[in-house]
């Protein structure tokens, strides 16, 4: 884990290092300052001597101005440092997300995804910052502020080892605490995080339902947990305090005790014992800062293997260095096909699909919920991998095919249609980044997509919202389909593509496949019989397996499944018509 983190540290190790150098250079000059102080009072106040208090005050603000500048450097590329990382965690997991094949992203929730890259991020930003420069800083001060406590009394030192021992003892028993409860509190903000979107998402159908008081109680529920976790782990912290300052004043004591003696038997100066009082205020203050630096670490221990995982996770699908950039036509075998999604273990969602399709037919795919359809399209364009037998698209496997290639050539109009914010053509341009605007314009007429665009106001250059919001649900499914087809595919994929237009503009949308789109194989998912009647051959499943293949004629004559759909539908067809003659 902290391998993978460390890495991702690219240019700004550099940085870190500087740091960490200018960090020991502001604790260096930090602890000669009370040594020189020693000089001070021994040499120049106690023996009235003005130009020894100059002499070394002098010393003293040099050391002062040495430490600042220096601490002024730490934090300055301290921050460079922290930030960079940050950068760079961030981009390390989003461009390994965007490798993720849709089996890998099965394994993640979109809001865990998102803490990750948010919340997680920011924690082992502000635990490397503090890493780099407070837990550099603070070893370092106890170090050398025992050291000159050596120097300067070396029986007084046993003090500062008492103190330390003891404080230690009681700071590691609290901070085990802390951190665990800490860490169930950042595992925590997954839920509240997953809660929050799902509740944004389907705002309209909260509200809808009024159903806001249901929601507000979920949102309760979690904050209270995490309440009372955060409560628990701060409890633990606050102990520390009390436990440092005992500490403090019992060194204090036992210093100001002993200190004395040695003065009144003149084994200590005064101005070594001001200095000694200086030193173990440091040394127990470094150890409470490391503490809490512990405890910081320890709570981004839980961000960091999630980051970690994020980074080290393969995709499932790649490409192989010798894979085939070219596919050749849009014929499609499947080959008695399996697919599990849980990569063999479990019933198969497919079994023994076998199909074979000829390039520039137009098959439609119909079936139950559940029946597996858009599984079954999602291995032609490799989302997924099947679990046994081949599928192949030209002649060749899927698996043979530069991955880019292949889904640039097998393209697939998803269920849930997705627009993103930006312009019309901005959105059409997801299907071919140079495509001109009178290529995006004959994609849109044989989408049906270009009537409704001409009506705003500016045409193509109208301002999409996030999600297509703006837009109904036909306007983004018909843009979609459009964007689809500016990729020139050798297969099109419509998953249930047109269910949100009326049955007259998908007869136009149809014909104009048929118009323009001779040698490309066209397959459609619908629920709609009309969407489909027209389809050279008709793909019937149940429950994840081939019920029938064949023409629409066929089918209403040969296979039950289908007969029930179109009587089904039509019944429903014919009472609508009839309340409508009814109304008139």
């Amino acid at each position: 884990m902290l391998k993978t983190l460390l890495k991702q540290l690219g240019k700004y190790k550099s940085d870190s290092v500087i740091c960490t150098i200018f960090t020991l250079l502001e604790v260096l000059f930090e602890t000669m300052i009370p040594y020189t102080m020693i000089k001070i009072i021994d040499l120049g106040i106690q023996k009235s001597d003005i130009s020894k208090v100059i002499q070394y005050g002098m010393v003293l603000v040099g050391l002062a101005l040495l430490g600042l500048v220096s601490g002024i450097m730490s934090g300055i590329f301290g921050a460079r440092a922290s930030a960079g990382f940050a950068a760079n965690l961030r981009a390390a997991m989003f461009i390994n997300i965007q490798k993720f094949s849709f089996s890998n992203i099965d394994k993640y929730s979109s809001s865990g995804l998102i803490t990750r890259l948010t919340t997680d991020v920011s924690n082992i930003q502000n635990s490397y910052q503090m890493v780099i420069r407070m837990m550099m800083r603070a070893p370092a001060l106890m170090f050398f502020s025992m050291i000159m406590a050596i120097i300067i009394s070396p029986k007084l030192s046993v003090i500062f080892v008492v103190s330390l021992i003891a404080l230690s003892i009681v700071l590691g028993l609290v901070i085990k605490k802390a951190g665990k409860a800490f860490g169930e509190v950042f595992r925590k903000y997954d839920a509240l995080n997953s809660n929050i979107q799902e509740n944004i998402r389907g705002i309209r159908v909260v509200k809808s339902f009024v159903q806001e008081d249901k929601e507000i109680s979920k949102f309760e529920k979690s904050i209270g947990v995490i309440y009372n976790l955060a409560v628990k782990a701060e409890n633990y912290v606050a102990k520390i305090n009390p436990a440092m300052y005992l500490c403090i004043f019992a060194a204090i004591i036992a210093l100001s005790y002993f200190g004395a003696r040695l003065i009144v038997n003149n084994e200590l100066s005064t101005g070594e014992l001001t200095s000694l009082f200086t030193y173990i205020m440091t040394m127990l203050t470094s150890l409470l800062f490391l503490s809490f630096i512990s405890v910081m670490v320890a709570m981004s221990e839980a961000s960091a293997r999630r980051i970690a995982e994020i980074i080290e996770e393969s995709p499932d699908i790649v490409s192989k260095e010798d894979a085939i950039k070219e596919v050749k036509d849009g014929n499609i075998d499947f080959e008695h096909v399996y697919f599990s999604y849980a990569k063999g273990k479990g019933k198969p969602v497919l079994e023994d699909i076998d199909l074979h399709i000829r390039s520039g037919e137009t098959i439609g795919i119909i079936g139950g919920t559940g029946s597996a359809k858009s599984t079954l399209i999602s291995l032609i364009s490799r989302l997924y991998d099947v679990t046994e037998g081949d599928i192949k698209v030209g002649g060749i496997d899927v698996r043979d095919y530069d991955i880019e290639e292949l889904r640039n050539k097998v393209s697939v109009v998803l269920q849930k249609n997705v627009l993103f914010s930006g312009t019309i053509l901005d959105n059409l341009r997801w299907g071919k980044e140079d495509a001109s605007l009178e290529e995006c314009i004959e994609v849109c007429k044989i989408a049906c997509a270009d009537e409704f665009i001409n009506g705003f106001e500016n045409g193509y250059e109208t301002w999409i919202e996030q999600g297509g919001s703006n837009l109904s649900g036909g306007q983004r499914q018909r843009l979609c389909i459009a964007r689809a087809l500016l990729k020139s595919p050798k297969i099109l994929i419509l998953d249930d593509s047109t269910s949100a237009v009326d049955t007259a503009t998908d007869e136009k949308i149809r014909q104009g496949f048929r118009n323009n789109l001779k040698t490309c194989t066209k397959i459609i998912i619908a629920q709609r019989i009309s969407s489909v009647k027209d389809a050279d051959r008709i793909i019937v499943l149940k429950d994840g397996r081939v019920d029938a293949f064949d023409t629409h004629d066929n089918l209403i004559k040969n296979n039950d499944i289908y007969a029930d759909i179109v009587n089904i539908q039509l019944e429903s067809s014919a009472d609508f018509d009839n309340a409508e003659v009814r109304n008139e």
